[in-house]
């Protein structure tokens, strides 16, 4: 994080009406969800709350993502250019970060204007494998935050987390089985299960993807 002589020697003179533009990219997968701006206030409101805060020009105010749709972003760290002049965020998305309801601003609008689980579906060039599984994490903790009727997942938070962690086991049984015994498909199918139960697991208990990489970086250290 920024210390307040950095932040106070960033050139807030160079930008206009003391707004600097920020950079939001997702923490895992380097996606860049949003573009917004920030004075100082807003900086140092995004480092003490660890959500991340913007100035809207449109309402003259410190905002806060997410602070009437839920859909925040956890600030995981901050950045600045060269010339002092922007910043880069990086974050983890809490559900969709764009109004329109896809993961990046910058990702086309879904048919209902909601995200779904069609935006968890691989879209060749334009996303990696590391984005697609930082996208179905964001999904995840989108269904915990609005729990919407007819959801898979929505049934595994309602059904209380000794449920979940029941699945998580027999599809950690599944998959071993699978690994001795069946094809190689299936093997994949059980892991895709198994990966998919213990994200629900981790966003059952506040925790996220960025949370078990971190322990992973931490033990390959």
């Amino acid at each position: 994080m920024l210390t307040k002589q950095q932040i106070e020697a960033l050139a807030w003179e160079k930008a206009s009406d003391g707004l600097i533009p920020a950079i939001v990219q997702c923490a895992q997968s380097s996606k860049v969800l949003m573009l917004g701006y920030m004075n100082a206030l807003a900086l140092q409101e995004t480092q003490a709350t660890g959500k991340v805060t913007f100035y809207s020009r449109s309402k003259a105010r410190l905002w806060t993502k997410g602070e009437q749709s839920g859909h925040t972003l956890q600030l995981r760290s901050v950045a600045y250019d060269c010339d002092r002049d922007s910043l880069l965020i990086q974050a983890d998305p809490i559900g969709p970060t764009c109004h329109n309801g896809t993961v990046s601003c910058f990702d086309p609008p879904t048919a209902s204007g909601t995200m779904d689980a069609a935006q968890a579906e691989p879209r060749s060039h334009a996303h990696s494998d590391l984005s697609f599984v930082a996208d179905l994490a964001a999904l995840i903790a989108d269904r915990k935050q609005r729990l919407p009727s007819g959801s898979y997942t929505t049934k595994l938070f309602n059904e209380g987390i000794r449920r979940i962690a029941q699945k998580v086991g027999e599809e950690g049984v599944e998959t071993a089985l699978a690994a001795v015994v069946q094809s190689e498909q299936e093997l994949l199918n059980e892991s895709a299960d198994l990966v998919f139960h213990l994200l629900v697991l981790l966003r059952a208990r506040d925790l996220g993807l960025s949370d078990l990489i971190n322990t992973l970086r931490a033990r390959h250290s």
